[in-house]
């Protein structure tokens, strides 16, 4: 079993040393990878018709994690970096599978793109894109992406693409991996049929009976080899409830458990707030969870 780490962007603040200090921390420590969240915009929830929900809202800051991992690609050397997840359907798929690429490339194929759909219909208005056709799109897009990865020219025609004799150099040396996130029955659809792994957005009991669900379907698709998996789990539950959790997600064959800090998102999934006021408490808690887990 691995794990990674879930990168406190609302958290962190904007001090580029801080920043690097916390992933070079989780190198040293052994942390396999580490998950960026994404929002472009923030939106208040105020007087929405319909009602917008979710964990976040105009007080909580996002870096952009493309932006981001590039930079942390910089100061590190073996940690791995996920997206957990990039928002595609609300992007530009060309320029998506651009960034992915130039990631893969300056950082020695250390990156892996997770996907999802989001919930933010007002953050997709605001950039110009259409939420309702979001699990289409997004469907198009992972299949746009590795053609673009792996030819020379691209000829394409879908539902909401169309790319003639294009491409998009440099190509990666592999092509990158897409992992997909969510928990609802499209998600894990999408991953069986396409994916190369999964991130489970916790480690709760729900989660599990999704990740059993999904390798059901592995199987029926002769995917299961080769597939990886992942689950978040929160900082803030304490070393019994990480142990537990180690545990179930080792019988299901699962690759890591990424540990999670932040307090919206712990509050969006019923775990413990950490209650963590200063970025150096952030950097403090990876070594305190994996002294506990690695023992």
């Amino acid at each position: 079993m691995q794990f990674g780490c879930v990168f406190p962007t609302t958290e962190i603040g904007n001090d580029p040393l801080v920043i690097r200090d916390y992933a070079q921390a989780a190198e040293a420590l052994g942390y396999s990878h580490i998950v960026a969240y994404d929002h472009v915009l923030g939106a208040s929830q105020a007087d929405r018709t319909p009602k917008l929900w979710g964990p976040y809202d105009e007080t909580h800051p996002f870096h952009e994690p493309m932006t981001l991992l590039a930079f942390l690609a910089g100061v590190t050397t073996t940690i791995e970096f996920m997206t957990g997840v990039l928002i595609a359907p609300q992007r530009q798929t060309a320029l998506i599978a651009k960034q992915a690429a130039e990631l893969a490339i300056l950082s020695g194929n250390r990156f892996r793109l997770g996907v999802g759909t989001g919930w933010n219909f007002v953050e997709y208005e605001s950039l110009g894109m259409p939420f309702a056709d979001r699990g289409r799109m997004l469907d198009e897009q992972i299949d746009v992406f590795r053609q673009l990865w792996e030819n020379d020219l691209v000829d394409y025609t879908g539902d909401f693409h169309r790319l003639e004799r294009v491409n998009a150099l440099p190509r990666p040396s592999v092509s990158v991996p897409i992992w997909i996130g969510g928990g609802a029955a499209p998600a894990l659809r999408r991953a069986a049929e396409v994916g190369d792994g999964f991130i489970f957005g916790s480690a709760t009991k729900h989660s599990i009976r999704g990740c059993q669900d999904l390798l059901e379907r592995l199987e029926e698709t002769g995917r299961r080899d080769g597939f990886g998996i992942d689950a978040l789990m929160g900082f803030g539950d304490g070393p019994e409830a990480w142990h537990t959790a180690v545990n179930e997600w080792s019988e299901l064959g699962a690759d890591s458990l990424s540990v999670r800090a932040m307090t919206a998102s712990s509050a969006m999934v019923g775990e413990a707030d950490p209650g963590f006021t200063s970025p150096q408490q952030h950097i403090d808690s990876l070594e305190t969870f994996m002294n506990e887990v690695r023992g």
